[in-house]
């Protein structure tokens, strides 16, 4: 019945998951440089000042956004990825990339498990020798008896 599912629930432990802290940028914290562009681009991108320098005081972390010739757009390019520095610096593994890099860590641990399950350990043809040199076995069942 209902009332006993809400009776159990209600005295099951209740746990929490660290919810990671808001990133927020005050205007005040952030000093803002905009200074010529280099590489690619032609002309236009070398003579204008669009590229964006934006340093956040407190923690010193700098980001450098030349993606695009228009100055706004990187502008708004650049407070993104700083958000998502101070993201990754101030929650650690419960940021938004830090769940990502998590994720992909364990795909890549589950992708070496299954290759270790299918092809075993490391093969008896690569062993090293104590010199760091790679020893070869002799294959007796093709060799000819002279």
């Amino acid at each position: 019945p209902q009332w006993c599912q809400n009776a159990i629930s209600s005295v099951l432990p209740y746990t929490t998951k660290p919810q990671p802290k808001p990133v927020v940028l005050l205007d005040e914290e952030i000093e803002e440089k905009h200074v010529r562009g280099w590489g690619n681009g032609g002309q236009k991108l070398n003579k204008t000042s669009s590229c964006v320098q934006l340093l956040h005081k407190p923690t010193g972390t700098m980001v450098i956004c030349q993606d695009t010739r228009y100055l706004q757009q990187n502008r708004k390019i650049a407070r993104k990825r700083l958000t998502e520095k101070l993201d990754l610096l101030f929650n650690g593994e419960h940021s938004k990339a830090g769940k990502k890099i998590q994720k992909l860590q364990a795909r890549k641990h589950k992708q070496r498990q299954r290759s270790k399950k299918k092809y075993g350990g490391v093969s008896e043809d690569a062993e090293k020798s104590e010199d760091g040199e790679a020893t070869k076995k002799p294959d007796t069942e093709n060799s000819k008896p002279e």
